[in-house]
């Protein structure tokens, strides 16, 4: 299977897949964006699994025990097109670059174009979804700000994860910011400020 476009939401919006011919911000509508996946090879380890965020319904998220009470918001992101020379290559790479519980899929993608929200077509996308074995489903922002903090894997930190996706987010445009980010992020660097935080 080729991929000709691909929506990042995560750390695909700064470290994109080879290839790409095009970059245009945009949404998805009706799922919710939340570090409740597991990450075992990059932003953590087997014995020590950090968080990275993926895609739930809204409807699936809000019956899970413990799901959050931030309102739903379109989730921002960047949609890419990939070099059709290339297309089955880049999804060999994002295969194995989302291998850990990812699945591919297709979603309806919206832009706003003078004013008005119009839909840019469809766009493959890597969704953990919540029945893989990696999906680890609401916590508290506190119990998340703390895994988070203390985890690495060969990625590097897993905070730096959180502080690229937010700035990244932010600068897409205005309406992207995302509370939920943003209240997430200032817990862990509370624990950067407290001395031995992270043991």
């Amino acid at each position: 299977m080729a991929i000709d476009r691909i929506f990042g939401y995560g750390s695909l919006i700064w470290k994109p897949p080879p290839f790409v011919t095009g970059r245009v911000p945009c949404y998805v509508k009706g799922y919710t964006r939340r570090f409740a996946q597991f990450s075992h090879d990059h932003r953590g380890t087997p014995e020590n699994p950090g968080l990275v965020v993926t895609l739930v319904p809204n409807s699936e998220w809000l019956k899970l025990q413990g799901a959050d009470e931030y309102p739903s918001r379109l989730v921002w992101g960047v949609m890419y097109t990939i070099d059709s020379n290339h297309s089955e290559e880049v999804h060999a790479y994002l295969d194995e670059r989302e291998k850990d519980g990812y699945e591919l899929m297709e979603v309806d993608v919206f832009v706003v174009a003078d004013g008005q929200e119009r839909c840019n077509g469809k766009s493959s996308i890597y969704v953990g979804h919540v029945t893989n074995p990696s999906f680890c489903g609401p916590s508290k922002l506190e119990d998340l700000a703390t895994r988070i903090h203390k985890s690495v894997g060969p990625s590097g930190p897993n905070k730096e994860y959180l502080y690229h996706l937010k700035r990244e987010v932010e600068a897409l445009c205005l309406e992207a910011n995302d509370p939920y980010l943003t209240d997430l992020e200032g817990l862990v660097k509370q624990l950067d400020q407290t001395p031995h935080s992270s043991t």
